[in-house]
């Protein structure tokens, strides 16, 4: 049973709290908040709402951007990053209408509630789980600048490379080689144990954390499986988490998806399995890595769809510096078992008939998870309702290194987008799989394309410091 306005008043009471703080979400992923005094939350709040300007939300236009947030008060917590005890909570944004307000259909939260009932109106399963890794850097400096006089950016990490004649340190890593490394080097093991802590704290299960291959400070947290619509919630409170105890250790924390040249790039890789009446719908004995038909039909929607996905997995001009050879990243479009160079990996050590499941491993955190999760459902039930089987259209399995491939080899192979705007046309020309039922608005869609293309075309045009290097004395 769900919390009551009362319960909330109640946690009020005991907990004394004294101020009430409601998270939002805008079009790029990204929390936005308001905050009311904790003595004027009223059974009203559930009806009236907390106003808002949508069109700077990215969701309205300004003529028509009043709308109102109903909390969801099953999200509430303590913040614990306030000093003032505050109660935050996650909801909806709603249309103000008569009689009642109707939610708004490309708020992200109600995408992903509508792609779930699809799923369940399909009578292909019932529930979706999702596991999304959290790879990230942590650094001890970072900033930039970006004027007509000067354009640069830096950062620095005690570990890194580059400080390895730093008197009286030592414990310094070689480029790339930074995975699981153990005490002394990992310097942010008491930060990241810090981090998962308050993720178990808010709810969120952690399966475990470590360092990751870019010695330069990279870090993963892996949550444990959870149903897709809490998972997106999740995702946005385990960055709020990771973000906020980095700045208290004095770091910075970033999702961005390749944020040193010559280390590897920070991913958000996805498990998922389906469910029907809590039984697993892609478990089969007899399949390939154990998978059944139905299983690989949902990899061969992704595989179908992938380069118009990745408009929504991938949706920043610095994710597709991540998806190149050489750094663990996908770059063939195709499945495989125990594969890290193609974009579907099944993990081998997934036997248990209720987790066996695949990942997607294209998708990185600059992604607003709501969308990314949605889609990626959406493309996974349009492949289950076309037989959309990936062997047939020879996307796998290879089960070989795709990245030491001859280059006849590789030229008969088909490649991720290698820009963000390759991956804008793709979605323009490739969408119905998401509009089906109404999940995605087709009007949301297209104020995705249009604001992305403006700002793939902003960031065109600003001078790089690698083209000084190259073209200065030409």
């Amino acid at each position: 049973m769900g919390k009551t306005v009362q319960d909330i008043m109640q946690m009020i009471q005991e907990l004394e709290i004294e101020m009430v703080d409601f998270k939002m979400v805008d079009i790029d992923g990204q929390f936005r908040h308001v905050t009311i005094p904790a003595v004027h939350f009223t059974e009203d709040i559930m009806t009236d709402g907390i106003g808002f300007d949508a069109s700077n939300y990215g969701y309205a236009e300004v003529q028509k951007s009043d709308m109102v947030f109903i909390p969801d008060l099953d999200t509430a917590l303590v913040d614990p990053f306030c000093e003032i005890p505050t109660l935050s909570m996650t909801g909806n944004a709603m249309i103000i209408d008569d009689p009642a307000n109707r939610p708004l259909a490309q708020y992200p939260r109600n995408i992903v509630h509508a792609a779930e009932q699809y799923l369940k109106d399909s009578g292909i399963a019932d529930t979706m789980l999702v596991l999304p890794e959290f790879e990230f850097y942590l650094f001890d400096q970072a900033g930039w600048q970006v004027s007509a006089n000067h354009i640069s950016a830096s950062v620095d990490a005690l570990q890194a490379h580059w400080n390895s004649d730093t008197e009286g340190f030592g414990a310094v890593i070689p480029p790339q080689k930074a995975y699981h490394i153990a005490k002394p080097l990992d310097v942010t093991y008491e930060c990241r144990s810090e981090m998962c802590l308050e993720i178990e704290k808010a709810g969120i299960a952690v399966k475990y954390h470590h360092p990751e291959v870019g010695a330069a400070g990279q870090f993963e947290i892996e949550p444990m499986l959870g149903r897709m619509s809490d998972m997106a919630d999740a995702t946005m409170m385990i960055k709020y988490i990771i973000h906020n105890v980095a700045a208290k250790h004095g770091m910075t924390a970033t999702f961005m998806p390749k944020p040193v040249y010559g280390e590897a790039g920070s991913g958000m890789h996805v498990h998922m399995l389906l469910l029907k009446d809590g039984e697993p719908v892609f478990s089969d004995d007899n399949g390939y890595s154990h998978l059944s038909e139905t299983a690989h039909y949902f990899m061969g929607g992704l595989l179908k769809h992938i380069a118009s996905l990745c408009a929504l997995t991938n949706p920043s001009t610095n994710s597709f510096k991540r998806l190149i050879p050489g750094f663990e990243a996908p770059v063939t479009v195709g499945y495989a078992t125990s594969n890290r160079s193609a974009v579907i990996r099944i993990p081998a050590y997934a036997k248990a008939p209720n987790l066996r499941r695949f990942e997607l491993r294209n998708p990185d955190a600059t992604a607003n998870p709501y969308f990314c999760y949605a889609a990626i459902l959406m493309a996974g039930i349009d492949g289950i309702k076309h037989q959309i089987d990936p062997h047939a259209n020879g996307w796998g399995p290879y089960d070989m290194n795709l990245y030491t491939l001859s280059d006849e080899e590789k030229a008969k192979l088909t490649g991720l987008p290698t820009s963000l705007e390759e991956a804008l046309c793709a979605l323009e020309a490739d969408h119905d799989y998401l509009t089906a039922g109404g999940v995605f608005p087709e009007h949301l869609l297209k104020n995705i394309i249009k604001t992305k293309r403006a700002e793939c075309a902003k960031m065109a045009s600003i001078p790089h410091p690698a083209e000084f290097e190259k073209y200065f004395n030409l």
